[in-house]
């Protein structure tokens, strides 16, 4: 049909505009701190409590008790509010390096092939005599063994099993089974192609940490690696399909055994570690403020990690300035996260509170206090625990349940269902002290409980970025419009790519704006801003106007008393 009209006639023209604008990928937490076991300063990303529990573990022993790490708590804390992602960071202190398996052998009486646990550390060494009902002396709950039940050597495969340390030969425990594995590369079954043979390590250069992997095949199991296979068998069968006599030998036999030869103790040798409320500026759970620096620069890559709030419960401004100024400024630097910092230890006054926040001036940081009392999800035990390892599950639950552009805060969002008490019940006029010290109180009160009562960030300017929901909305929109602006880059500088931006944009601000995240928004990008000057430096320019809803804190309610026969204003 023609598409302009020359003559009286009847024009139907169609104008799709039916695109589903897609949603923002959703970022949880980041947690760095020590744990039971794990692999260590490599940001792992689990989905929830039990998969914590099987790359971290749960409890530590120390001076003769048992003990929760807080990044334990934090975890557990964040996922029973509502928390879908969560990447753990694990610091030690002192040298650490994995377990291998030990005694595997194949019918030639060699090694075929050696396994490497991701997690490292003395805890995953499994070694030691072995009982008559097939008990391992050093076999634990976080530890691991392993197991060839079957082999084929018609078909060149064989099955392994990945069991828990301290099972038995009439109760195991199996945590991963792997079917018809062969040690012929080209085969689909290849064993470091099931398992995985991915060997990550930490690398400094020029100032720089990044995590340099090496190995072919990236690792699907949580447990273990293929560190090496020593005795390949490719093409195991010949022209007319049957297995070559030279590497049916080659196959492991039948067998179990255990893993050892791994190095590093989470506890400092001849001594307790200073737990809880114990954390003091020598010894944090067993660790020292330096421990954390490596992995607090190795998530400055923005474009290999990404959360929306990040916390280190543990370190403490007081104890711990260096790293924690560390940490505000990889917020800073990221723009794409808010951090979440305690300013002093247990037992300490407001005062001291409102000097430790003085040295802040940052809308990507924000503090809480007092400390809290919860229950150790792992020892069932009371523990005083520092703000910042209850508040991601704060906002998680605000995420879950509303927005992250709504106050994490108030009796509707800000309460603590896993708190006992706080450290102590402040009075208003604490709470007064406090908020204008730019510190976010948590309250006490009859009926209500324990309640985040105060949603500022530590910038010091009276503007909308001191407060922590709209740093969360401009996070969330600077998040999501920059995924659609990645996918213009190196695109033409036309009027069609211009549209494109507009016509993603445009409906997600809407969408923010019904859901009460904005007053009005405005996005230009069109001819105003991209001039022919602009387009010769191949820039493209977009200009995103907007006015974030603010909320209500202060609620002023004028009770008027009338005398009798007054006329009540309509």
């Amino acid at each position: 049909m023609a598409e302009t009209l020359l003559s009286p006639g009847l024009l139907t023209r169609e104008n799709d505009q039916s695109q589903v604008t897609s949603q923002p990928s959703e970022f949880g937490a980041a947690i760095i701190g020590p744990t039971a076991k794990g692999p260590v300063e490599i940001p792992t990303q689990v989905t929830s409590f039990n998969e914590y529990q099987s790359y971290f573990g749960s409890t530590i022993e120390s001076g003769s008790n048992v003990y929760s790490y807080l990044t334990s708590i934090a975890a557990n804390n964040y996922f029973q509010n509502g928390g879908t992602s969560l990447l753990v960071t694990r610091v030690t202190s002192g040298s650490f390096t994995p377990a291998s398996s030990q005694d595997l052998e194949n019918f030639d009486g060699d090694i075929p092939f050696v396994l490497e646990t991701i997690s490292e550390g003395e805890i995953m060494n499994s070694t030691g005599s072995e009982g008559t009902n097939g008990n391992l002396e050093n076999g634990s709950v976080d530890n691991i063994r392993w197991e060839i039940p079957t082999v084929n050597t018609s078909s060149g495969t064989f099955n392994l099993l990945i069991r828990r340390g301290n099972d038995t030969t009439n109760q195991k425990v199996v945590l991963e089974s792997y079917n018809s594995l062969s040690l012929d590369p080209y085969e689909p079954n290849y064993i470091a192609k099931v398992i995985g043979d991915l060997d990550k390590n930490i690398v400094t250069v020029d100032g720089e940490t990044f995590i340099q992997e090496d190995g072919s095949y990236s690792n699907i199991s949580r447990y273990v690696r293929v560190k090496q296979v020593n005795t390949p068998t490719p093409n195991y069968f010949d022209n007319v399909g049957d297995a070559k006599s030279q590497f049916t030998g080659s196959l492991p036999v039948i067998q179990s055994g255990s893993f050892g030869e791994a190095e590093g103790s989470n506890i400092p040798t001849g001594r307790a570690a200073n737990f809880y409320k114990n954390i003091d500026s020598t010894d944090t759970q067993g660790l020292v403020g330096s421990d954390y620096d490596v992995a607090i620069n190795l998530l400055q890559n923005q474009d290999e990690f990404q959360f929306n709030v990040i916390t280190t419960p543990g370190l403490i401004n007081d104890f711990h300035a260096n790293q924690l100024s560390s940490l505000t400024n990889l917020a800073i630097s990221r723009g794409d996260c808010i951090s979440i910092i305690d300013l002093v230890g247990y037992g300490v006054g407001v005062n001291s509170v409102k000097q430790e926040a003085s040295a802040f001036d940052n809308s990507y940081a924000a503090s809480y206090w007092p400390w809290l009392q919860t229950i150790d999800p792992n020892t069932a035990d009371l523990a005083y625990v520092p703000a910042s390892t209850m508040i991601p599950g704060v906002f998680a639950f605000t995420d879950a349940s509303s927005d992250p552009w709504f106050a994490p805060a108030g009796i509707t969002r800000g309460g603590l269902g896993q708190v006992v008490r706080a450290e102590r019940k402040l009075t208003a006029g604490q709470r007064d002290e406090l908020y204008e010290a730019n510190v976010n109180p948590i309250a006490t009160f009859p009926n209500q409980g324990v309640v985040v009562f105060g949603q500022k960030t530590l910038q010091k300017r009276n503007t909308a970025l001191d407060r922590v929901n709209v740093r969360r909305l401009l996070i969330e929109l600077k998040g999501y419009i920059s995924q659609i602006a990645d996918g213009l880059v190196f695109e033409q500088n036309t009027i069609a790519t211009r549209n494109n931006f507009l016509t993603q944009v445009n409906p997600y601000l809407e969408s923010v704006q019904q859901r009460q995240g904005l007053y009005a928004f405005k996005v230009v990008m069109d001819e105003s801003n991209n001039s022919p000057d602009v387009i010769d430096r191949n820039e493209l320019v977009g200009q995103i106007f907007i006015q974030p809803t603010k909320t209500a804190e202060f609620i002023i309610l004028d009770f008027n008393v009338l005398p009798t026969g007054a006329t009540i204003p309509a």
